[in-house]
This record gives C-alpha cells, sequence and structure tokens, in this order.
C-alpha cells in the first residue's frame, strides 16, 4: 500500500460552545476538515446540536464541514444540512432501508455522500460500498455513537484494514474515516491500518492548547 495521505477532521462535539468560532480558528489553519456530529436523541441517547448552530458557523470558516448524521431517520435532514453549507454529509447505514437512494440524494445537491457504520454491525453488510464510485467516505465508528470521550475499541482496527484492502482492491478513491477515542497512540493505530480521515474530539477541543494538540495529532499520524 502506498503512503496514504492522512487528515485530522476535529469534532466541535468538545469544543466550547461558548467561545465556538474561536475554538474552529485554533485548527482551521492546520485542518481542512472540521466533523460536525449531529444526534438527536433517537438513534443515538444523546441529544447534541443542530442546524441553528452549523448555519451560525459557516459564514466564518472555509474548513469542510463533514457533517454525521447520527439522526433515525436521515432522509428528513439531508437537504437542510446541504442548504446551510455542510460539504459531506455521512448517515449510518442502520438508518436506511434504501441506502443508495440516500447517496444519490446527497450527491445530486452537490455534496459528497458517506455512510457510517456502528462496531455492531456486521462488516460484511458494507462491502457492497467499498466499490468504486459507490460512495465517497466511509466512516468506522471506533466506540459506540452517541458520546464523546469514549475508549477507542479495537476491534474498528481490523475493520479498517479489512475496508482499505477491499477499496484499494476494488480502484475505489472514498475516504476510509474513523471516529471515536483517538488519542496521539490510538491515531497511529487507525492510520497504520488505513484510514485516511480521522476524527478527534476530545483529544483537541478537550486541550488546553488546541493548536498544539491537533498538531500533535497530525505529526503522529503523518508518521504512518
Amino acid at each position: 500500500m502506498d503512503k496514504l495521505d492522512h487528515q485530522l477532521a476535529p469534532s466541535i462535539l468538545a469544543a466550547d460552545f461558548g467561545h465556538l468560532t474561536e475554538d474552529v480558528r485554533k485548527v482551521e489553519g492546520i485542518c481542512r476538515y472540521l466533523h460536525l456530529d449531529i444526534m438527536d436523541g433517537h438513534y443515538v441517547p444523546n441529544i447534541s446540536f443542530g442546524m441553528p448552530v452549523v448555519e451560525t458557523l459557516r459564514p466564518y470558516t472555509d474548513m469542510i464541514f463533514d457533517c454525521h448524521l447520527m439522526v433515525a431517520e436521515p432522509d428528513r435532514y439531508i437537504k437542510a444540512f446541504a442548504d446551510i453549507g455542510c460539504d459531506m454529509i455521512t448517515f449510518h447505514y442502520e438508518c436506511s432501508d434504501d441506502p443508495f437512494a440516500l447517496i444519490d440524494e446527497i450527491r445530486s445537491l452537490g455534496k459528497k455522500a458517506g455512510i457510517a457504520v456502528h462496531p455492531d454491525t456486521p462488516a460484511e453488510k458494507i462491502y457492497q460500498f467499498l466499490e468504486k464510485g459507490a460512495v465517497d467516505l466511509i466512516l468506522v465508528m471506533s466506540v459506540v455513537p452517541g458520546f464523546g470521550g469514549q475508549k477507542y475499541m479495537h476491534s474498528a482496527t481490523e475493520r479498517l484494514s479489512d475496508f482499505r484492502s477491499r477499496l484499494d482492491k476494488n480502484g475505489s478513491d472514498a475516504l476510509l474515516s474513523v471516529d471515536g477515542g483517538i488519542n496521539t497512540v490510538t491515531i497511529k493505530e487507525a492510520a497504520a491500518a488505513g484510514a485516511t480521515l480521522i476524527v478527534a474530539g476530545s483529544a483537541v477541543f478537550g486541550k488546553e492548547d488546541i493548536t498544539g494538540a491537533a498538531s500533535d495529532l497530525i505529526a503522529a499520524m503523518k508518521d504512518c
């Protein structure tokens, strides 16, 4: 496998919402992506934030908005999040009866489409999305979705490696993302397994030196 282009996507779930734009500006000079964890209290037991926060933040940064819909009915919200400036919209495989229709809808709105997979969902269910052109992003959850600050599930490493091998074999250029429990140790494990877009929340915005924390994570994954 050739050396991959690893990117860090800080998750604002762990940011200080009283100083959100200031926190984002601390990472925008070194990160291209910003991860937005949208939780509805139905698919996951927590509620995070929604469209008003994203719409308010959009004018203040040119970062790529990586929108992760942890919601029970993603089809109800895709157009709304596209309209307020999300660049990539990812929904959970477990929340759609026709995921390919949702992928087509997202792309028809001029956005990149992603599909996320819960740790309990068999990997085989996702193989159809690893074909060339099927989707723009695959998001492997390395924690049970719903709350920040959880420990990395090492079973995700095997899944990442499996998906990376299949993506490469199929000639797919989809981003392989991972979300949950990322720190300066686990980011190396995930990057070495083939993740190309690595989400980190507490390990960035939970630190006193936000810029320094992001830089340390980037340096760690670039070594892989």
